[in-house]
C-alpha cells in the first residue's frame, strides 16, 4: 500500500520499536520516568530552550500552550489556514474561553504584518484582549522566512504579546534551508514539535519554552488528561527519530519534488505548488471520484478534494513515487 494521505501514516521501523522494548520506565506523572527525562533534556537542548515537555499529541501541546499565554476573554491571533484555528477542534475556545482572531494567510503562508497590525485590540473593556500570536512553520509544506519570522515576533513583542509556534514540521522546515532548529525556535517564547509525522514515531509531540512556562503546560497537559505513566516507550522512539531520522527528512524532499516534476508532465492535472514533502494538485471535479477509485485499485491511497494533497514521507522509497507516476499515466492515458 503507497498512502499519500498524510505524513502521519509512517509506521516506526524495527530499529525505533527495538528503542521501545528497552526503554527504562518509571510513572511520568510522578516525575521519576528516565527515558521521558532524557529525551526532554535532549529536545530542549536541540530546540535551544531551557525545558521541554512530552504530549501525546501536537493537538494538545499546540492547546497547552495557548492556556498557558491566554486566560478566558483573552484572545490569539492566528492565520485562517493554521492548525490551531482550522483544525483542532475549537479547542481554545471550547476549553479555554480563548477567542481566536483569525487573519488571512498570504500566498507564501505567512501573516501580513499590517494585518497583524490590524487585528491587535486595544486596551479597552469593550475588546477581548489580545494575548498572543501564533505561527506555523511549516505550513502547507511552504517554509517561512526567517526575515519574515523575526519581523512578526518582534511587532508581537512590541504590542506585549507572547508567541507561539506550531511546528509541528519545524524539521521539515531546518533540513530543507539547513538551519538549526534551535535558530528557528529562537524568535518564540513556546514551540510544539511533533514527532509522529515525518520523523516516524507512532506517537507524540513535546513542548519547548521557558522552565515556568513549562510548569503550568505541565498543568495544563494534567487537565487535558495528558499526562501518562509508563511513557518512557513513547519518549524513546522519539529520542531515537531526533538521532536518526531527522536528516531522511531531505529524501522525502527529493521524492516529493520528482513526484511533482512527474505529475506536471500530464494533462488534467495542475500541480498548485511543490513544497518539503507535499505536493498539491487542481484535479477537475469530474475527475475526483474515478481518479480515487483508479488508485486505490492499485493499493495507491490519496485524500481527495477539489485541491488534492499528497504528502511524501519515510515509508516511501523511489520506487513507490514512480509508481504513483505510472498510475496517473495510466489514468491520463484512458481517459483520452
Amino acid at each position: 500500500m503507497i498512502d499519500l494521505r498524510s505524513d502521519t501514516v509512517t509506521r516506526p521501523g524495527m530499529a525505533m520499536r527495538d528503542a521501545m522494548h528497552a526503554a527504562p520506565v518509571g510513572d511520568d506523572v510522578w516525575g521519576d520516568d528516565p527515558s521521558v527525562k532524557r529525551f526532554e533534556a535532549a529536545i530542549a537542548e536541540r530546540a535551544g530552550k531551557a525545558a521541554a515537555l512530552l504530549f501525546p499529541s501536537g493537538t494538545q501541546s499546540n492547546l497547552a500552550a495557548l492556556l498557558c499565554h491566554c486566560q478566558r476573554g483573552d484572545e490569539y491571533i492566528a492565520g485562517q489556514k493554521t492548525h490551531t484555528y482550522r483544525y483542532e477542534g475549537g479547542g481554545a475556545a471550547v476549553l479555554g474561553g480563548i477567542q481566536p482572531q483569525p487573519v488571512e494567510n498570504a500566498a507564501d503562508g505567512s501573516l501580513p504584518l499590517e494585518s497583524i497590525h490590524g487585528v491587535i485590540k486595544p486596551v479597552d473593556f469593550h475588546f477581548a484582549r489580545t494575548r498572543l500570536l501564533a505561527l506555523e512553520n511549516t505550513i502547507g509544506g511552504k517554509v517561512l522566512e526567517a526575515d519574515y519570522v523575526t519581523a512578526a515576533t518582534d511587532l508581537a513583542r512590541a504590542h506585549g504579546l507572547a508567541t507561539h509556534l506550531d511546528g509541528a514540521r519545524l524539521f521539515n522546515a531546518s533540513v530543507a534551508t539547513n538551519t538549526p532548529l534551535a535558530t528557528l525556535c529562537a524568535p518564540f517564547d513556546t514551540v510544539s514539535l511533533c514527532f509522529s509525522k515525518g520523523l516516524g514515531a507512532p506517537i507524540g509531540s513535546t513542548l519547548v519554552g521557558s522552565p515556568a512556562l513549562i510548569d503550568s503546560a505541565r498543568r495544563w497537559r494534567k487537565v487535558l488528561g495528558g499526562g501518562m505513566r509508563q511513557s518512557g516507550i513513547i519518549a524513546a522512539a522519539c529520542h531515537y527519530a531526533l538521532d536518526h531520522q531527522v536528516a531522511d527528512l531531505a529524501d522525502d524532499h527529493r521524492r516529493a519534488a520528482r513526484l511533482a516534476e512527474g505529475i506536471r508532465a500530464l494533462p488534467s492535472l495542475t500541480v498548485d505548488q511543490q513544497a518539503t514533502n507535499m505536493v498539491f494538485l487542481q484535479v477537475p471535479e469530474h475527475h475526483l471520484a474515478p481518479l480515487r477509485a483508479w488508485l486505490a485499485e492499485r493499493d495507491i491511497l490519496i485524500e481527495v478534494r477539489c485541491t488534492i494533497r499528497l504528502v511524501v514521507h519515510r515509508d516511501l522509497d523511489d520506487e513507490a513515487i514512480e509508481r504513483v507516476l505510472g498510475a496517473l499515466r495510466d489514468y491520463v492515458a484512458s481517459r483520452r
